[in-house]
């Protein structure tokens, strides 16, 4: 089965990847990795993506398709995978038909205040541990190894505001497209632990 996996920032879409590929042994493709890889290993697509990283500019579409479509040709992605962060557009899903065939677009719906609201009061730790402070009960250390947390430069209102909005406007786009295919599954990300949510993902998939 190959899946896309939509959800805005902070809907839990990271999260959520990591259960469904160790649970259903699916390969999970992320772009950022797929760009780190080919920036670290030196590859010629690699060196194009750099160029544009290194003067602020975002990697043009053309080049992060070509990046995904490479990444696809592998022997691990021959028995299914997962893709998270791609396609970000309509013009990226549309390319993306042409080289490969999705069977389910699995998008994790969630309120944007409740998303503001998990971002913002967002806490992470060296270690990689996360935090939110309605659960730190006033602690500013982490439980696992016991270092500060702290804030992300970008976990700010207006910088969350500002990622919304272009996923509203770029990435949100892409439910409708999915939909008329007939391969749009919808959860609703906001209600229920971690576990509850992965259940009704389980649900969907076992189908």
């Amino acid at each position: 089965m190959n899946i896309v996996l939509l959800g805005a920032p902070g809907a839990g879409k990271g999260t959520q990847a990591s259960k469904i590929s160790e649970k259903y042994n699916l390969l999970h493709i992320s772009t950022g990795d797929i760009f780190r890889a080919n920036i670290k290993g030196g590859t010629e697509i690699g060196k194009l993506a750099k160029s544009f990283i290194d003067a602020g500019k975002l990697v043009p579409d053309e080049v992060t398709c070509d990046i995904v479509k490479d990444r696809l040709t592998w022997d691990d992605a021959k028995s299914g995978y997962m893709l998270d962060g791609f396609p970000r557009n309509l013009y990226q899903a549309q390319e993306l038909d042409k080289f490969a065939k999705i069977d389910l677009c699995l998008n994790i719906e969630v309120d944007e205040s409740l998303l503001m609201d998990r971002i913002c009061g967002r806490r992470v730790c060296q270690c990689g541990e996360s935090y939110h402070v309605s659960r730190l009960n006033g602690k500013t250390t982490c439980a696992k190894c016991g270092k500060e947390l702290y804030r992300r430069a970008d976990d700010n209102p207006q910088t969350v505001k500002s990622r919304l909005d272009t996923y509203n406007t770029q990435t949100a786009p892409l439910v409708d497209y999915y939909k008329a295919q007939g391969k749009l599954k919808t959860v609703d990300g906001g209600k229920g632990s971690i576990d509850d949510i992965f259940a009704e993902i389980c649900k969907i998939l076992n189908k």
